[in-house]
C-alpha cells in the first residue's frame, strides 16, 4: 500500500480534524450532490442529524458550525475563519440559509441541526444523515456520511470491505519502518527528503510537490502569526485566556530577549501559539495520526535558527518529517484515522467535491 504525504497532512480549521473538517466537507458534498442531480433549486428545507461523538461532543468541537458552513458551500482549507462565527451567526438569526451561496432555504439551527447525544449509527462513531425537503414537506435526498479521522469523509455506500481502498501504486524506494528507510538512505547514498521526493513523484511532477509543500508550510506559519496576534478568550466555558501573545512580547521585546534558552522557549511559544488558534477554530495544518502543533513548533524554530540561505529547502522538510515516523504510509502500519479505527488498511475512498 503507498500513501502520499499530501494524504496525510491536510489543511482545515480546528479544533478537530473528524469533528470539524469532515463534517463541513460531508455537508458541502451533499449539497454538491443536489446541485448535480438538479434538485437543489427544489429544497424549501433541511434536516440535518449528528449522531454517536459527533453528537454528544459537536457543540464544543464547533460540528454545527462547520455543518452550516458546508452547507454554504466552504471548505476547510479555503473558508475565512475570521468570519466563520459571524456568518454562522447571521444564518441563526435571519433564519435563512444559503446552499453552495445561491439557493436560500428557511433554517432554524435549533430544529434543523440535530445533535443525538445518545444514539449512534451502526457503522462508525461520527456520523451524519442529511435529509432534504421540497415546499409540500416531500423528501427529495437522503444520505449518510461518516466522519472517520484525519478529515476524510465517506459515504453509506462505501462501508465494509468497500470503506478502504487499496493503493497498489508501485514506489521506486519502499519500505516499511524507520529501519529500512534508513538503509535505503546508505545503500543508494542519498538523503531522507531524497527517499521521500522519488516516492511522490509517481504521484506528481517535482515542481507541483515543492509548490504543494511549500503552500503547507506556508498555511503553517501564518498559523503561528495568527496566533501571536490573537488576543482574549478561548472559546467555552472555562474563559481560559490566550497566553502566546504575552508570550511573543517577553521573548521580542521582554525579560526573556536574551535568555540562553530561548531557543526552546521559541519551540514552546510556537506549540501554544498553534494550539490556541486550533483551540478557537483557526486555520491550522494537521497530520491524520498526529496534533499538528508539534511540526509547526519545531519547524518553526528550525527555520528561526537557520541560516538565510539554507530556507530555500523547506519545501523538503515536510515529506522528510513524515518518512522520519516509525509508521510512515509507505507499508501496511500506517494509520489514517485520528481514533486509530483504520490502522492496518488502505487508501480511504475519500469524496471531495471541493477540491
Amino acid at each position: 500500500m503507498a500513501l502520499s504525504a499530501f494524504d496525510l497532512y491536510s489543511v482545515g480549521i480546528g479544533p478537530s480534524s473528524s469533528h470539524t473538517v469532515g463534517p463541513m466537507r460531508a455537508a458541502k458534498f451533499f449539497v454538491h450532490g443536489l446541485k448535480d442531480s438538479g434538485e437543489l433549486v427544489a429544497v424549501a428545507r433541511l434536516r440535518v442529524q449528528l449522531f454517536g461523538s459527533l453528537g454528544a461532543t459537536g457543540h464544543g468541537h464547533g460540528s454545527d458550525k462547520a455543518v452550516v458552513l458546508g452547507l454554504e458551500g466552504e471548505t476547510p482549507e479555503g473558508v475565512d475563519t475570521s468570519t466563520a462565527d459571524e456568518r454562522v451567526g447571521t444564518a441563526r438569526e435571519r433564519h435563512a440559509l444559503d446552499l453552495l451561496g445561491v439557493h436560500s432555504i428557511d433554517w432554524d439551527a435549533d430544529e434543523h441541526l440535530i445533535m443525538h447525544r445518545r444514539k449512534s449509527l451502526p457503522t462508525h462513531p461520527n456520523g451524519l444523515q442529511f435529509d432534504a425537503y421540497d415546499s409540500g414537506g416531500e423528501v427529495i435526498a437522503s444520505h449518510v456520511y461518516y466522519s472517520v479521522g484525519g478529515g476524510f469523509v465517506v459515504d453509506e455506500a462505501a462501508t465494509g470491505p468497500d470503506r478502504v481502498v487499496l493503493d497498489d501504486t508501485a514506489l521506486p524506494l519502499p519500505f516499511s519502518t524507520s529501519a529500512q528507510m534508513l538503509k535505503i538512505c546508505a545503500r543508494e547514498g542519498i538523503s531522507v527528503s531524497d527517499v521521500m521526493l522519488r516516492n511522490e513523484q509517481v504521484w506528481r511532477a517535482e515542481g507541483e510537490i515543492r509548490d504543494g509543500m511549500l503552500h503547507l508550510w506556508q498555511d503553517m506559519q501564518q498559523c503561528v502569526r495568527n496566533g501571536f496576534g490573537h488576543h482574549g478568550i478561548l472559546p467555552g466555558g472555562l474563559k481560559v485566556p490566550r497566553r502566546a501573545p504575552g508570550r511573543y512580547d517577553e521573548l521580542t521585546n521582554g525579560s526573556l530577549k536574551n535568555d540562553a534558552l530561548a531557543v526552546m522557549d521559541w519551540v514552546n511559544l510556537y506549540a501554544l501559539a498553534v494550539n490556541e488558534e486550533n483551540a478557537s477554530g483557526g486555520r491550522v495544518v494537521t497530520r491524520s495520526h498526529q496534533r499538528g502543533g508539534r511540526h509547526h513548533s519545531r519547524g518553526s524554530a528550525l527555520l528561526r535558527e537557520l541560516p538565510r540561505r539554507r530556507r530555500r529547502r523547506g519545501s523538503r522538510a515536510l515529506p522528510a518529517d513524515r518518512g522520519r515516523d516509525r509508521h510512515t504510509g509507505q507499508g501496511d502500519r500506517v494509520d489514517l484515522g485520528s481514533r486509530g479505527r483504520l490502522s492496518r488498511r488502505g487508501r480511504l475512498r475519500v469524496r471531495d467535491g471541493g477540491r
